[in-house]
């Protein structure tokens, strides 16, 4: 599809204007003019990107390829009294939210329970990316792609987003100034409006890293606890585990004695916000758990299988999408309401969380929590 961009303006002829004219050898800022050819009519195709410096047409472009659909404005359309969990795709499915939130890297549970102004700037990009994929957009222009964030969490977030939405059926073009998210999108086209060239074929691939995992005393704890979903002591007899990308330190797990069980509790495991949707996580907590089974270990000869509990959606798809994991409980809700009344009745009179209790006598074990037990096996370790 051939696409002609002509932009026009007044002639000015102030002083100002006269005296740039005269020193830069600049005849006139009237026009603009730009051709592009992109394969806009191809249907096999799902990413395509117009990159350039800044000025160069990419959105003048961009409001030309699909006039019908326009640029997506991903500030638009949040409300103030609402989280993000419930302002996306509202009529929709809840886990098909979560999955979205999670697909795209922001994995924060607390992040989810803000409202949009509420959060930073990399959580405001996720956030859109996330409510593009849960509205099952099948067409959408994105201007201004991974502009106003940090250049790690573009990269992670611009890869958790290509791989999210090539899982679908839709076509996306990404409107960017920044070369340095093309190996993460692996776009299927690239029209570069500083040469004027379009590229296509599989000319990109996502970078690989290297994951380091130690074990340390836990005194990296402090930095990760932060961002994990809950507030809990610290597991007793745990070791901890680090996992560092070019000497940051980017994730944290701890591994505890489960000898009743004839095995071993993972626990407390956080990524880094800036890393969620790098595929870190998963390659972490799978060389935690096989180093379980090995001296790493000093209960090796009793530990016959790990054992990973969560109530995170995405990690859950994860864990169920990875063979050598099986899972083996699941549990929606409270299972002992006799409990779960005794619980509720003494935060009651201890005068915790009086709005949040307000009514509430027993049901779901004092709370929506959907914990759901992983099994790793020894055999299946490697």
């Amino acid at each position: 599809m051939q696409i002609k961009v002509r932009n026009n303006c007044s002639e000015f002829n102030s002083y100002r204007a006269a005296r740039v004219k005269s020193l830069f050898n600049c005849e006139s800022g009237a026009d603009f003019a730009i051709d592009a050819d992109l394969p806009l009519e191809d249907s096999n195709w799902k990413i395509g990107v117009v990159v350039g410096p800044s000025g160069s047409g990419k959105t003048s472009i961009g409001r030309s390829i699909w006039p019908d659909v326009g640029i997506y404005d991903g500030d638009e359309g949040w409300p103030a009294d609402k989280p993000i969990v419930d302002a996306i795709a509202p009529g929709g499915v809840f886990d098909d939210v979560t999955g979205a939130l999670s697909a795209v890297g922001l994995g924060s549970v607390p992040a989810w329970l803000r409202p949009y102004h509420a959060l930073s700037n990399g959580e405001k990009f996720r956030a859109g990316l996330a409510r593009i994929i849960a509205e099952g957009k099948q067409r959408v222009i994105i201007d201004e792609f991974t502009s106003v964030v940090d250049r790690q969490i573009a990269k992670v977030g611009a890869g958790a987003f290509s791989k999210s939405w090539k899982r679908g059926g839709g076509q996306a073009v990404l409107l960017s100034c920044h070369y340095d998210i093309l190996d993460w999108v692996e776009p299927d086209w690239v029209f570069d409006t500083r040469t004027g060239q379009l590229q296509r074929g599989s000319l990109w691939r996502r970078p690989k890293f290297e994951l380091e995992v130690f074990q340390t005393n836990g005194s990296y704890w402090p930095m990760f606890e932060p961002h994990h979903y809950l507030k809990l002591p610290r597991m007793v007899a745990a070791k901890y585990y680090v996992g560092f990308v070019d000497g940051e330190a980017v994730c944290h797990m701890a591994a505890s004695p489960a000898l009743h069980m004839a095995g071993i509790r993972a626990c407390r495991m956080v990524v880094m916000p800036e890393w969620q949707g790098a595929g870190v996580g998963m390659k972490f907590l799978n060389e935690v758990c096989r180093l379980q089974f090995t001296d790493a270990n000093q209960y090796n000869a009793r530990t016959n299988a790990v054992y990973f509990h969560t109530s995170h959606p995405g990690l859950c798809a994860a864990l169920r999408r990875d063979k050598r994991w099986v899972q083996v409980s699941q549990m929606m809700g409270g299972d002992h309401k006799g409990k779960s009344a005794a619980n509720v009745a003494k935060s009651k009179a201890a005068g915790h969380s009086a709005s949040i209790l307000s009514g509430a006598s027993a049901g779901y074990g004092g709370h929506h929590r959907a914990v759901q037990g992983f099994k790793m096996q020894r055999a299946l370790a490697v």
